[in-house]
């Protein structure tokens, strides 16, 4: 399963406004108490097991039990984090009964009253804290089935007390922007301490490669490591415990592709959706190469996968990352999505291994950047603006496997066209191999001059 090294296997924390995030210092930001509730962000809640925060039977009458629940995109799991502190749905507010604080507190909905059981903060470390009991929102045993009551609790770090609210739409601080989230991968290379480059670069997301079929339709690490409990889950952790999250990436160059272990569209949306409940996710990457791109079928059967997806988890996003030439990809799967009405919030191409040795790859790359939004605008019919903003690009840093060099310089050139035009998605294989080289292998290291993690440094300064 594991891939030639230096290979590119080729082809959830609340967003707070920037004032909040540069007041904190610390990782607790507690919202201020306003005279009215204006919205930062309106939408689901997830926690334990994918579940959604919910209002029993979707009724607003006071004292309404708030429980864990299957997502289901209705009114009773739209939430809205407001600026004075409330988190409110059905018009309520999200209430710590009877005024509690100790350990069990249930909550509940009611009439928006100012008081402090009603107030909460939301923490990078997706902690869901009451402003009166300094205590975490629980989900009560630990347990994620339908019906489960949430509660009050002392934070103590777990998954029962990890929730992902919707974020507030406005202007990313650089590094921290979901666009940005480097590929990560678990499977060789003495991977990087997550938290050391989050503390370097100011990165917040990662991309981690790969989730991979085990020989029949069921999603694991590299085809072979558990879905949860193993050294994946732990980055997971890790990663989230310090302010950041991640977007698991399906496929890859080499290995069993759940795209083509799953013989139909729903059984590869099940495939797809288990990843998704297991770690509340906000996005999943695509990464469709080799057979898997090249089957029509296969083809057909991931844009309807993709499709059942969208409709069953709202608000997640959804990348597709595939190959391209020096002109710009080939557009068979665009114009496939496009005329089954699958959007995506980000077609991304991987302009390396392409024939490049010896020209300047960050120009190669922004001439099949150009092809690939000329396919999605004609595909789609969107206009030159919304087309760059559902486009992006995945790039490879240091000597590629077809003896690229991808220069530092390149990604700033990357960098500035990103900008430019405001692309979906700006990240790279991979963070693995950001490091100088040492009498490391490619799978450590980016075979030029540089220091750790000076590619990071580059796509970290954008910001969407």
């Amino acid at each position: 399963m594991s891939p030639t090294p230096g290979s590119r296997r080729r082809l959830g924390p609340l967003a707070l406004p920037a004032a909040l995030l540069l007041a904190a210092g610390a990782s607790l930001v507690t919202l201020p108490a306003t005279a009215s509730a204006a919205a930062t962000a309106t939408g689901a809640i997830t926690g334990l097991g994918g579940k959604c925060v919910d209002v029993a039977g979707a009724s607003a009458a006071n004292g309404t039990a708030v429980q864990l629940y299957d997502c289901n995109g209705t009114t009773a799991q739209q939430w809205t984090v407001g600026t004075d502190g409330t988190i409110r749905a059905l018009g309520k507010c999200l209430d710590a009964k009877d005024n509690g604080t100790a350990n069990g507190t249930q909550l509940q909905l009611w009439d928006c009253g100012g008081g402090a059981n009603q107030k909460w903060s939301v923490s990078a470390a997706h902690d869901i804290v009451n402003a009166q009991a300094d205590k975490c929102m629980d989900a009560t045993g630990n347990s994620s089935a339908n019906g489960t009551r949430l509660q009050i609790w002392t934070c103590s770090g777990t998954a029962n007390q990890k929730w992902t609210a919707p974020s507030d739409g406005g202007t990313p601080t650089p590094g921290g922007t979901m666009a940005v989230a480097p590929y990560l991968y678990n499977g060789w290379g003495s991977p990087p301490s997550p938290t050391t480059v989050m503390n370097a670069t100011g990165v917040k997301w990662f991309t981690l490669a790969f989730v991979l079929s085990n020989g029949y339709c069921n999603p694991q690490w590299d085809g072979g490591r558990p879905l949860t409990g193993g050294v994946d889950q732990q980055t997971i952790n890790t990663v989230r415990g310090a302010g950041g999250d991640v977007i698991p990436s399906f496929g890859g160059w080499s290995g069993n592709k759940l795209e083509s272990s799953c013989s139909s569209a729903g059984e590869l949306a099940a495939a797809y959706q288990k990843v998704i409940n297991a770690y509340g996710l906000k996005a999943i990457d695509i990464d469709i190469e080799a057979d898997a791109y090249s089957n029509a079928t296969v083809q057909q059967r991931t844009v309807d996968a993709l499709k059942t997806i969208k409709a069953n988890n709202p608000g997640i996003k959804v990348y597709v990352t595939f190959g391209t030439g020096q002109s710009g990809p080939d557009t068979s799967l665009i114009n496939r999505a496009a005329s089954a009405g699958l959007t995506v919030d980000s077609w991304t191409i991987m302009p390396f291994d392409f024939g490049g040795a010896g020209q300047n790859m960050g120009t190669l790359t922004t001439r099949a950047a150009e092809g690939l939004k000329n396919a999605v605008k004609s595909a789609y019919g969107y206009s030159d603006d919304q087309t760059y903003r559902s486009i992006g690009i995945s790039s490879m840093n240091g000597i590629t496997d077809d003896n690229e060099t991808v220069t530092v310089d390149d990604f700033r050139t990357i960098l500035a066209y990103a900008q430019q035009h405001h692309l979906a998605r700006l990240t790279f294989w991979s963070v693995n191999r950001d490091r100088p080289c040492t009498g490391g292998g490619a799978d450590t290291c980016s075979g030029v001059s540089q220091q750790a993690w000076d590619y990071t440094r580059v796509f970290a300064q954008y910001t969407g």
